[in-house]
């Protein structure tokens, strides 16, 4: 799927992001590709895997789930860094707190001449339970915040409904999680 950058990004034309997400039987595994000039984006060090806040300040690529059975949704984020964070909502931007999860997610980065990928892992479990009644979809949103050498951030989605850059926004959640 390709994500688009928010009108208010000004970017080079040549700049692609792509995400796929697969979804098996207990994990799941979303995989963003960035078709750039590298040496345009600033990539945080690499450390150790941990939860740390603050990530969406930098680069970073994004998951939201939203809940079939309300207006609740989670977000996640994966950082070049190998850290994440993951948070539970119970509705717009509201009632957040930090999402336990049964094992942290599995982050790996890939670099080439004009491509970064970002791969991401984590259990089936941490999006919420499956979709009730059987048969119904969850939605998502995937994103990315990309931070340039030269400062300011460029935010890619699937989806922009808002004038101002928000993936929050529930009319961002247009990707479904479930086959």
């Amino acid at each position: 799927m390709r994500l688009t950058p928010h009108p208010s990004t000004s970017l080079p034309a040549d700049w692609q992001l792509t995400a796929h997400c697969a979804v098996g039987p207990t994990t799941i595994t979303v995989r963003w590709t960035l078709q750039a000039e590298l040496a345009q984006i600033r990539l945080p060090p690499a450390r150790q895997p941990a939860r740390r806040s603050g990530l969406w300040r930098h680069t970073c690529f994004e998951l939201f789930v939203a809940n079939p059975a309300g207006e609740g949704y989670r977000e996640f984020n994966f950082s070049p860094s190998s850290e994440w964070a993951a948070f539970a909502f119970t509705g717009y931007r509201d009632g957040m707190s930090e999402l336990g999860l049964e094992a942290p997610p599995l982050i790996g980065v890939e670099t080439r001449a004009q491509e970064f990928r970002l791969t991401a892992t984590l259990p089936r479990s941490a999006t919420g339970p499956a979709p009730d009644p059987p048969g119904s979809v969850r939605r998502c949103a995937l994103a990315a915040v990309i931070e340039r050498t030269e400062g300011g951030l460029a935010y890619f989605a699937l989806a922009h409904p808002s004038a101002r850059p928000d993936f929050h926004h529930l009319d961002g959640f247009v990707a479904r999680l479930d086959p």
